[in-house]
């Protein structure tokens, strides 16, 4: 069953970080921002609903790289209990999948526990001053590609934060898989 994002917490700092990359890099959040804004967006390897959009996240990546928003994806799962979501296995699914954007390691899931993020893939856009405004989808896409005449959701929602500092008010949740937490 999948993961529903609710009451995202929005207007609110976005919490600072430093993990290290499949680079080889170590990026905190003043790395990853950009003139205009950032998407932090939490991913891993083994799950469906992110391997189905790796594709479109990229070329969304790609474009708002090009607009002034920075961008990285974060994975905070427990690869003690799930294997494929190990840093190894990360550097490849990134090389394969050809990530413009840091991909970070999370091993402590001390960010994704700041962040209250809870799927896979889960989106916070953010706005130059670095306020967490936007908290929906990439777009209507789960596991299957969304319709061709698709609104754009992440992109589009973060043009308007370029251009004005502020998300637009109607923001639909992320659907995902669960992170995979550690046991307590």
């Amino acid at each position: 069953m999948p993961t529903i994002v609710e009451q995202p917490r929005l207007n609110v700092p976005a919490p600072d970080f430093r993990l290290p990359a499949t680079d080889g890099g170590s990026y905190g959040l003043a790395d990853i921002m950009g003139p205009k804004g950032a998407v932090i967006v939490f991913i891993c390897n083994h799950c469906p609903y992110v391997k189905a959009i790796t594709e479109r996240l990229v070329a969304a990546a790609d474009e708002l790289a090009g607009e002034g928003i920075g961008f990285a994806a974060i994975n905070s799962n427990d690869a003690d209990a799930y294997p494929d979501d190990s840093f190894e296995n990360m550097v490849r699914f990134a090389q394969e999948r050809g990530f413009p954007f840091p991909y970070l390691w999370d091993e402590s899931q001390a960010v994704a526990r700041a962040y209250d993020a809870v799927c896979t893939p889960d989106f916070f856009g953010l706005n130059a001053a670095g306020l967490i405004v936007y908290r929906g989808r990439l777009d209507e896409g789960r596991k299957d590609p969304p319709p061709a005449d698709a609104k754009r959701e992440l992109v589009d929602a973060m043009r308007e934060v370029a251009a004005s500092g502020e998300a637009p008010a109607d923001q639909i949740p992320s659907v995902g898989c669960s992170i995979k937490w550690k046991a307590a």
